[in-house]
């Protein structure tokens, strides 16, 4: 049977002061007004059965996503207690899908994307299925074509074309590059961004975990086989936070596309505009700018002299944001914490909140 899980467990950090540990950023009414979780929902509808559809995400905002979502399920609500890297994710909720069902097979989406057109969305991940269905020991991942040299992402380098698919074999994965770097990909022809999406089936992922990680994959079976038990969550607490945190890529994909378990990853591609909405510069993307190439979301009350190609956001919309003679600045105010930084460091946002986590807890 066929199910989708959307990973929802992130912290949002280069969001702050906005995205916080309570209301991270995808339960944000990010997307004209709706939350990128809900907007992530939506694009599934028609894809799977309702019910097939999960949630993973940390166990603090579970009551948030039912908030969210109303209609899911008590069972479709996967909540980690503690954030372990997208491996432990993955992992988790393909053992809990696959309890019922061994030959499930799982698709993963992020829940911090705009996708358009959805219809492309939908039609990539359903030839992800059907290259699952057909080829088993395949882990399937989404190559979406680049628009520009980001350097915030990761790549995929194409291989051979799977013959009576639209897939690729992957040659390799690579990591975030420098400008020069990532221009030489765009160059070849070869190189896709990683989405971080994937389609496997679920035995077949937690076999590769056996395999390269098998003391947290033994664990991770050992939770699922009390899922639905009243043993749930003291198993979950006692197993979970204690897991190597690893992100799925450096452990499950970059190693099974050298080899070295038994299973092929392929790369399906995605022809969609794609947003990782993952900094202040990429939401920004979605808001309209004016002739000095300010951008502010819809309800952002602003005066600017001599100003130019800033990002200005607040949450109160009888809060004025005055500024003269400013450049290329990230300017975000809410009702405790004013952030400002140059455009230029918005991926260090993440560094500043370390920073804050250590003398000002409380604002995180």
């Amino acid at each position: 049977m066929r199910n989708v899980v959307i990973l929802a467990g992130g912290s949002g950090t280069r969001l702050w002061p906005m995205s916080r540990d309570d209301r991270p950023k995808q339960v944000l009414p990010l997307a004209a007004g709706q939350s990128l979780l809900r907007v992530a929902y939506n694009r599934l509808l028609g894809l799977v059965e309702p019910e097939n559809i999960y949630v993973c995400t940390v166990g603090a905002i579970t009551d948030v996503v039912r908030q969210e979502l109303p209609e899911l399920g008590p069972h479709n609500i996967i909540g980690e207690p503690a954030r372990r890297d997208t491996a432990n994710a993955v992992g988790l909720a393909s053992a809990v899908v696959a309890r019922n069902d061994p030959d499930a097979v799982v698709a993963f989406v992020g829940s911090d994307h705009l996708i358009s057109p959805e219809d492309e969305f939908r039609a990539a991940i359903q030839h992800g299925f059907e290259v699952v269905e057909a080829r088993p020991r395949s882990l399937v991942t989404f190559g979406i074509e680049p628009t520009h040299p980001h350097t915030g992402l990761g790549y995929i380098e194409r291989g051979a074309p799977i013959e009576g698919t639209s897939a690729y074999v992957v040659d390799r994965f690579r990591e975030k590059p420098d400008r020069a770097t990532a221009e030489e990909y765009l160059a070849t022809g070869r190189f896709w961004w990683n989405s971080g999406m994937f389609v496997w089936q679920a035995s077949t992922v937690l076999n590769v975990l056996d395999a390269l990680l098998p003391e947290p994959a033994a664990r991770l079976r050992e939770v699922a086989a009390v899922w639905d038990t009243p043993a749930r969550e003291d198993t979950l607490a006692e197993i979970y936070p204690n897991l190597r945190k690893i992100s799925v890529d450096y452990a499950v994909m970059e190693p099974a596309s050298q080899g070295k378990v038994d299973a092929d990853v392929v790369v399906v591609p995605m022809p969609v505009h794609w947003l990782d909405v993952g900094s202040w510069a990429a939401l920004a993307d979605t808001y309209a700018a004016d002739a000095n190439g300010n951008r502010t979301d819809s309800i952002t009350l602003s005066c600017l002299l001599d100003s130019h190609d800033n990002i200005i956001v607040t949450d109160d919309p009888d809060h004025l944001v005055a500024a003269v003679g400013l450049r290329s600045h990230i300017i975000v105010h809410t009702q405790d914490v004013t952030m400002v930084c140059p455009l230029s460091d918005g991926e260090r946002v993440k560094d500043l909140v370390a920073q804050v986590q250590s003398d000002h807890s409380s604002y995180i």
